[in-house]
């Protein structure tokens, strides 16, 4: 018998970090790297915020709270709810965890018996199927149009069985940053209403990254049918580049926000207090930064787009939201690298693109769809646009 638990052997390390600290790795070794594969805003945490945070400091709101948020930033989630989603939520409703990482497991782990089903579409962020699997869950992967990186109701419908208890959702995606317009999302309903036994859990971590005129939507507020079994999971995070302050939040049904709320109580607890009153001026307070945020990352992931599909071999779709782009490298397999390396797969891509020009990104495989790669283009242009000449040069070497 071994000392290290069983189900740990059903998991694997997070790619996106596996691929940050490499390049941290041979940065301080005095390489110079660009690293593409962080998931968070460069922008700095706008000051209203840091100063809602120094006054609790100062005010000595620095001891426990209630284990999933305090009654304050429950209320202005509810209010969130209401003004951006249309979804009415009473503060009952309401979790309130360290990150939405932590919401997503809570969840898992208070609702998956051996041999509950979770569908997955692809790709999908990292963690979604190990955490299902720590939860004792089976993951089932629904596969993507490979152009679009979006499920079809036919595929979703097929991959539903007596054993489906949920179907984890994101729009728009990490990694794709793919999203589902309003017509598409409700196509998806429309399956999803035909089997009253499946769940949604709803990632909307991404919801104020869009572009162009692309309109946001969340599954129980296109199909209001849906609910009574759907937890809608956000945070302050990556609209209020908030990511190190570590609060994600959900509405759902009080019966499983009380099972979440059960689990949180026998595992972190609450989350910091300093971060929650920090959440509650970034819902309750001025938004306008949002849309010239946005702004910049649209110009950025233009510039990316760009640069990318000039790239021999490489064909890089534009993206609806988020702040990552997933291009395909399908066109460079069978090629060999500089050091004499065939690419057979975007793993091989990777390494060696890291290896060769010191740019980071990550395969594709590990967010269940190659051969791509992800791409996040939350930096500079300088640091962007030096990084895709690298890419350029590095494709078009070849042979």
């Amino acid at each position: 018998m071994g000392f290290i638990a069983d189900a740990l052997s059903r998991v694997k390390p997070s790619a996106t970090i596996a691929v940050t600290n490499k390049a941290r790795e041979l940065k301080a070794a005095g390489r110079d790297v660009i690293g593409l594969g962080a998931g968070e805003p460069d922008f700095d945490t706008p000051e209203n915020i840091k100063a809602a945070a120094i006054a609790a400091i100062n005010e000595g709101k620095t001891k426990y709270t209630a284990v999933d948020g305090i009654p304050e930033l429950k209320k202005a989630i509810c209010a969130k709810f209401e003004r951006d989603n249309g979804l009415k939520y009473e503060p009952a409703q309401i979790t309130v965890g360290t990150g939405g990482k932590q919401v997503l497991y809570n969840a898992l782990m208070a609702t998956i018996n051996p041999g509950d089903e979770v569908l997955i579409p692809t790709p999908y962020w990292v963690s979604y199927p190990d955490m299902v699997l720590l939860a004792g869950g089976e993951p089932v992967v629904v596969e993507a149009d490979k152009a679009t990186f979006k499920i079809t109701p036919e595929a979703l419908e097929s991959a539903i069985t007596p054993k489906t208890k949920w179907l984890i959702f994101n729009s728009p995606s990490n990694p794709s940053g793919a999203g589902y317009s309003r017509s598409e999302l409700k196509a998806l309903t429309d399956v999803l209403m035909k089997h009253p036994h499946v769940w949604v859990m709803s990632d909307d971590m991404y919801e104020h990254l869009v572009y162009d005129d692309f309109e946001f939507t969340t599954p129980a507020q296109v199909e209001p049918g849906l609910y009574e079994r759907t937890l809608t999971v956000n945070g302050v995070s990556k609209a209020y580049s908030m990511t190190g302050w570590r609060i994600g939040y959900a509405g759902g049904p009080v019966e499983l926000i009380k099972a979440m709320a059960k689990i949180q109580s026998q595992s972190t607890s609450n989350p910091s207090s300093i971060a929650q009153w920090a959440a509650v001026e970034a819902l309750n307070g001025t938004q306008d930064f949002i849309a010239p945020n946005n702004e910049v990352f649209k110009g950025r992931r233009d510039l990316v787009v760009s640069m990318l599909n000039q790239a021999n071999g490489l064909s890089c779709p534009v993206p609806e939201g988020a702040f990552y782009v997933f291009p395909s490298c399908e066109g460079l397999i069978g090629k060999t690298a500089p050091s004499g390396k065939v690419i057979e797969n975007d793993l091989d891509f990777a390494a060696e693109l890291l290896e060769t020009e010191g740019v980071a990104v990550v395969p594709g495989s590990a967010f269940g769809l190659g051969p791509n790669f992800r791409v996040s283009y939350a930096t500079s242009n300088e640091a962007l646009t030096e990084a895709c000449t690298r890419i350029q040069r590095f494709c078009g070497n070849l042979k």
